[in-house]
């Protein structure tokens, strides 16, 4: 062996003693603290379901529906009257024979929900930091798999279950964050959906139901992630022996 795979195999080796160190400390120490964190914010008030009615914004939403220009107009407008709700950026005849007409809303921008963007912006990194400390334990577990035998495979079966739980969590902090994003890009489709057609007004109702319902899934998000931590935190500490050690390191002799 060459000295430079003497040398990349003490820093591997140093790598994995750091791992192990760092995925125990997790597991013993960070784990419980992040259940305590998590249900310290289940329990604040902003997360209570009796602030849902100062969460939902109002349903004109600053599109308000436009009325008919004449009195004599009928009570459904054409498509033509719901365009009311635009304004046309129109400064030169040469900007309609040149470019392509600009709309802007009457009433200036429509805001995003902000109760509901400050409760994501708190959580998102809660979850970005769970996802790597679970992947370090996920790496821990892996690395403590011992080589392929036949038989005394018990504790092995213990890692291997571990080891799914673990890629479980892992999984749904990641959906988690997805789901957090793909929010605002529904939001803002729907948002479209209003400003296009101001009359039907199921589209106002339906962005105030999606709202409600991710002021749900929120508080769904840290109710299953202090669960998660909580039951991670007590299978491996109760299995501990045989992650570490999944195979006894002595044969039973019995006479």
């Amino acid at each position: 062996m060459t000295k430079k795979e003497n040398s990349n195999n003490g820093m591997l080796d140093e790598y994995k003693k750091k791992l192990f160190n760092e995925a125990e400390r997790l597991v013993k120490d960070e784990f419980p603290r992040k259940v305590l964190e998590f249900d310290e914010m289940l329990k604040s008030k902003r997360l209570q379901y009796d602030r849902l009615s100062t969460i939902l914004p109002d349903s004109e939403l600053n599109i308000p529906v436009p009325q008919p220009n004449h009195p004599n107009s009928s009570p459904h407008p054409a498509p033509a009257a719901a365009n009311a709700k635009k304004r046309k950026i129109d400064n030169s005849t040469e900007a309609n024979v040149n470019g392509t007409a600009v709309y802007g809303f009457m009433h200036g921008s429509v805001p995003c929900n902000t109760s509901l963007g400050e409760l994501m912006d708190e959580i998102r990194p809660k979850l970005r930091e769970a996802v790597e400390n679970v992947n370090t334990v996920k790496m821990w577990i892996t690395l403590l798999i011992p080589r392929i035998e036949d038989g005394n495979n018990f504790g092995v079966g213990i890692q291997e279950e571990m080891l799914a739980e673990v890629r479980n969590v892992e999984g749904e902090a990641a959906s988690f964050l997805d789901q957090m994003s793909r929010y605002f890009t529904s939001r803002g489709k729907l948002i479209t959906k209003i400003a296009k057609y101001p009359h039907v007004l199921d589209y106002r109702r339906a962005v105030l139901d999606m709202d409600e319902k991710q002021f749900l899934n929120i508080r769904l998000v840290i109710l299953e992630m202090r669960n998660h931590f909580s039951s991670l935190h007590d299978m491996i500490l109760k299995n501990l022996e045989k992650i570490k050690k999944p195979r006894n390191s002595h044969v039973e002799h019995l006479y």
